[in-house]
């Protein structure tokens, strides 16, 4: 047993099994998310080494299922599933690592099962899986402390390079980890040859996005001011990273296994994570970074509170108290889940100001379906000898996916956009000398040709006249 209580295998299966059929059952249910259609698109028709918002391996696995699966949502959405259920086994260990025995770890898997890490894996999304790569480096990290088996660092850089082909915030990680190490110890971690071997992996293995990045002008740099733009303020990062946590009894555990982790001389070991976890809070605040950034260091805190729960036995006095708690907050996170009719979900956004079909659209929400529909339609009416000569072109990149995502059945080769990540994928052909347009800002390509007519009032207008080469045009349309 290597020093420490046997993994309670068949209850935190259980409930990682649990969760998978909750999201399995649920993943047919509604349409694609936004950026759930970008990454497909992205994957299926413009695959690269790199991307302006990401790095290349959520759109290659969106791309490659729909390519195996097409239109399969279950089959689109199981990597998520999968590593959902894996944090929540991953979590478990952590908490034996820390000493927690049976009862610790199943707490420390359910935190986890009730925590935003489920709602999120709904989709295929980086969000979904960067935070099970986390829980996994935490392990591994955690691990390598007690048994000190240089082998677990070398891996844990290969889960790193991994991570860093979803998102490059697990570089802040490994910066923080270092400098309390340093502080706190342990130092001897950084002279370990094995975790530089896992660096070197880890960079070798991101070169080409980084050599993507590099010949774009380093466009991912400007990530960080459309995420402030989108997520000011100091209290709702605050508030939403510990509400994700999970209700009541994950916020709860989060707090206390950090207060644990600083405090408790049985997990003195394990102080500059706990170090390392709050200096992670504080950098993704003071970056005004989104919320759900904070998902990937749940796993230690809770681990950490079920561990000491246990050690200090509060766990029996706790089981009338915390399952009861447990069971609330997992039916809490179920009805959060998008469970409903997929008319009352697979809307687009209302801060999009669009109302249902009609003959306006100066406010309210419209069905993704009917937009696509709506656009296919006046597509579809169009002389062959206009098509031939028109690109299609929307105002933001929820508009272009969704209309491209099923482009092929519906005749529409290309949707363009010169927003974030689309403006990457191209202009259209200098043979296109008119644009059918949809969003909200028709003076967006006015100053570009010679006539605007109004094709659907407040939503899609047709350009003619092109009034100068696209390689002209294309660089003032580039827009985050």
């Amino acid at each position: 047993m290597d020093g420490i209580d046997k993994f309670a295998r068949w209850p935190v299966l259980a409930i990682a099994g649990a969760a998978g059929v909750v999201l399995l059952i649920t993943s047919g249910r509604y349409g694609h998310g936004f950026d759930e259609a970008y990454f497909l698109v992205a994957g299926r028709d413009h695959l690269n080494w790199g991307y302006f918002d990401q790095p290349p391996l959520i759109p290659l696995l969106a791309g490659g299922l729909d390519s195996l699966f097409p239109g399969n949502l279950v089959a689109l959405r199981l990597p998520m599933t999968l590593a959902a259920m894996g944090g929540i086994a991953v979590t478990a260990l952590i908490a034996r690592e820390l000493g927690g025995r049976r009862a610790a770890q199943v707490m420390a898997a359910a935190a986890y099962a009730c925590s935003s890490a489920l709602i999120l894996s709904h989709w295929i999304a980086t969000y979904a899986l960067d935070p099970f790569l986390w829980t996994v480096i935490t392990w591994l990290v955690v691990r390598w402390v007690r048994v000190r088996d240089d082998r677990l660092l070398l891996l844990a850089g290969v889960v790193t390079a991994i991570s860093l082909q979803t998102k490059f915030l697990i570089p802040a990680f490994w910066v923080l980890l270092a400098l309390s190490a340093l502080v706190f110890g342990p130092r001897d971690l950084l002279r370990r040859p094995m975790l530089w071997a896992g660096a070197a992996i880890a960079v070798v293995i991101t070169i080409p996005n980084l050599v993507w990045q590099a010949r774009n002008g380093w466009p991912y740099a400007q990530m960080n001011e459309v995420v402030k733009a989108e997520f000011p303020g100091v209290w709702p990062f605050l508030r939403d990273g510990l509400l994700g946590a999970g209700i009541r009894i994950g916020v709860l555990a989060f707090l206390y296994g950090l207060w644990r982790l600083l405090r408790s001389p049985d997990l003195r070991p394990y102080r500059f994570l706990g170090v390392t976890t709050l200096a992670l809070i504080a950098a993704f605040l003071l970056a005004q970074g989104r919320s759900y950034y904070l998902i990937g260091v749940y796993a230690l805190p809770f681990a950490a509170a079920s561990a000491e729960l246990e050690r200090r036995r509060l766990v029996r006095w706790w089981k009338a108290v915390a399952w009861p708690a447990f069971v609330l907050s997992a039916v809490v996170t179920v009805a959060a889940l998008p469970i409903y009719p997929a008319s009352t979900v697979d809307k687009l956004p209302t801060y999009v100001g669009i109302a249902p079909l009609g003959t306006s659209f100066a406010g309210g929400e419209l069905p993704i379906a009917r937009l696509a529909e709506t656009v296919d339609g006046i597509w579809a009416s169009m002389p062959p000898e206009e098509r031939a000569r028109t690109a299609v072109y929307a105002e933001i990149y929820p508009f272009a996916a969704v209309v491209e995502r099923d482009g092929a059945s519906h005749g529409i080769d290309r949707v363009y956009s010169g927003h974030r990540g689309y403006w990457y994928f191209g202009a259209p052909p200098e043979s296109a000398d008119s644009v059918l347009f949809f969003g909200l800002d028709p003076g967006l390509l006015k100053p570009h040709f010679a006539t605007m007519t109004p094709v659907v009032d407040g939503l899609i207008w047709r350009y003619t006249g092109k009034l100068a080469p696209w390689k002209q045009i294309w660089p003032q349309l580039k827009r985050q």
